[in-house]
């Protein structure tokens, strides 16, 4: 029996490297999109909700081959990343309605 999918319709994508700078996704890639589907690749990061710039030892992490969802456009634009060890990090994000 065939599976239908149901939720966002992703519409954008980019790949964002994270190094040792917080760094916030690219508005001008999300545009007003209300989703975000991201795979964390290569090394960890760790990253806040809230528009605070997260620490290399100070906020959530995110391993490689760790995904994370965000369901709002306020999280979308607050959210801040940076790399939790020596190694500069890939996130791969689709964005979607």
């Amino acid at each position: 029996m065939p599976k239908t999918l149901r939720g966002p319709e992703y519409t954008a994508d980019e790949s964002v490297t994270v190094s040792t700078a917080s760094k916030a996704l690219t508005s001008g890639t999300y545009g007003l999109q209300h989703h975000a589907f991201i795979t964390c690749e290569t090394a960890s990061v760790r990253f806040w909700l809230d528009g605070m710039a997260p620490t290399s030892s100070v906020g959530h992490q995110l391993d490689a081959g760790d995904t994370l969802t965000l369901d709002s456009p306020a999280q979308i634009v607050n959210v801040r990343f940076i790399r939790k060890d020596g190694t500069d990090a890939t996130l791969r994000v689709s964005y979607g309605t």
